[in-house]
């Protein structure tokens, strides 16, 4: 190894540390402090949109034959939790994917409460 050569050496990377390496590297870090981390606080009607995409994506697993457009439907609900639990709110785009999936299920919407129950939250 020539003496000109750039090394890199790590000593202690645990805890919250971000580093890069390289002549373009870029580390970037977002840390959200809040009570001991707790999950963002959702107004009530978000808290009531949760609820119904989780009794949802219940009654898909538990109650309905698989298929396409069932797997297609528990995807965005599981997309929708994950991110109403981490940024405390459904996006526009997200509520309005939901309601187009669920227009384009309307058997399953008459035939299960909790896909009904979520609609009327989505306001269709």
């Amino acid at each position: 190894m020539a003496g000109n050569e750039p090394s890199v050496n790590f000593g202690n990377i645990s805890g919250n540390n971000t580093f890069a390496v390289g002549s373009h590297a870029h580390a970037e870090s977002h840390h959200h402090h809040g009570a001991g981390g707790a999950a963002p606080q959702l107004d009530e009607a978000t808290q009531q949109l949760l609820a119904a995409v989780r009794e949802l994506r219940a009654d898909l697993a538990e109650r309905v034959r698989g298929t396409d457009q069932t797997a297609t439907l528990d995807e965005a609900l599981a997309e929708t939790e994950s991110e109403i639990t981490s940024t405390g709110q459904a996006g526009r785009t997200r509520r309005e994917r939901l309601r187009e999936l669920l227009s384009d299920s309307q058997a399953l919407v008459t035939f299960l409460a909790s896909a009904g129950a979520l609609a009327g939250l989505l306001g269709m």
